[in-house]
């Protein structure tokens, strides 16, 4: 048995909760391996402290959880057949007690709650969000190595979007170009939208890339990330198209140097808070705080923003193995847009930097 499902069952087992039914793609990923977006269709892991777990999925991906080394058994069910009545029969021939079950509340619908609360006859739910969140928090050696490639394939995507400047070219021929070439090397699944965003329009914080043309003197903003073998990368980078006057090259060295304060303070024991407020009394003390609009940084994982976040109030320690992004930015409105982006990793002494693209002022020309 895996040790993220063993950790799982211990924390069952001293919070005395028979039962657990855990249902987002990325929790079930976490804790079986197998990952598979069902749509519509129920994907679950039903696991218990004393007894071995079971996986529910589609008959039809059955194979590919035992290829992906699911070792336990498994519900398959058929679009005519009911999943629960399956359910209900395998956790009663486990002769398991539910009067208790722990759930994911900000993931069950209310169709499957009342599924739930029928066949297990009105069982107390609880939340188990806060310990998958804390399992998924700290990564381990093969998370770490697998973040590493995908912060590898994110550095080479911003290489292909400045490469891919020229006076004229529209945001979305970047952004084209940038997911072509990643197909390319086998990647099918960016790990949020990606946003190329030019001029003015990279002082929106969230922009939406469109057919806006790169002219000379914008700002062009890059926003990205990838997803490897199950786990995400994030990465933003500015550049200069061929000018750039004394506004824009303040505001970017200031970005600059916030991120870099905040780097400088990752490490086991600082707090969340300490982060976002060395880059963020940095820029106030320039003179944009107005401007930075948006916490420091997430976690990074299987999902693009997980735990922890990295706000001005969050006092939760750093711990060795975490990973999160550090992005201050500053966005003036019809004046500039300007952030600088990389995944961090806490060492046992201080961080390790996973994304390398250069980041001093780039001026393309």
């Amino acid at each position: 048995m895996n040790n993220r499902l063993t950790l799982f069952k211990q924390w069952l087992d001293t919070s005395e909760i028979p039962f657990a039914f855990v249902t987002s793609t990325e929790n079930v990923f976490h804790l079986s391996g197998f990952h598979s977006d069902p749509h519509e269709r129920l994907l679950a892991l039903a696991i218990f402290p004393h007894a071995e777990p079971i996986l529910i999925c589609p008959k039809m991906e059955a194979p590919e959880a035992k290829n992906a080394g699911w070792e336990y058994e498994i519900i398959g069910y058929t679009d005519i057949e009911n999943p629960w009545e399956m359910i209900q029969k395998a956790v009663d021939g486990r002769n398991i007690r539910a009067t208790k079950i722990a759930i994911e509340k900000e993931h069950l619908n209310v169709e499957r709650y009342e599924k739930i609360q029928n066949h297990f006859d009105n069982p107390t739910l609880v939340s188990a969000e806060e310990k998958l969140r804390q399992l998924r928090m700290i990564k381990d050696e093969q998370e770490l190595a697998i973040i590493r490639e995908a912060c590898k394939l994110a550095d080479y995507a911003i290489e292909i979007g400045v490469n891919e400047i020229k006076e004229g070219k529209t945001e979305m021929d970047v952004l084209a170009a940038i997911e072509y070439e990643l197909k390319r090397k086998g990647i099918n699944e960016m790990a949020f939208s990606t946003m190329v965003l030019t001029g003015k329009n990279a002082a929106s914080p969230h922009g939406t890339p469109g057919l806006t043309k790169i002219q000379k003197g914008d700002l062009v903003l890059f926003d990205l990330g990838v997803v490897y073998e199950g786990y995400c990368s994030d990465i933003t980078r500015t550049v200069a198209y061929y000018d750039v006057n004394d506004k824009q090259k303040e505001i970017y060295d200031t970005v600059l140097q916030a991120q870099l304060a905040a780097i400088e303070a990752s490490k086991p024991g600082a707090l969340c808070k300490d982060l976002d407020l060395a880059a963020r009394n940095y820029i106030t003390a320039k003179g944009y705080g107005e401007y930075f609009t948006h916490r420091l940084g997430h976690g990074l994982g299987i999902s693009v923003h997980e735990y922890p976040s990295l706000t001005s109030t969050n006092e939760l320690p750093l711990q060795e193995g975490m990973v999160y992004t550090i992005e201050p930015g500053i966005y003036v409105p019809e004046i500039a847009g300007v952030r600088i982006e990389d995944d961090i990793y806490v060492t046992a002494d201080g961080c390790e930097i996973l994304t390398h693209y250069p980041k001093t002022l780039q001026i393309i020309k």
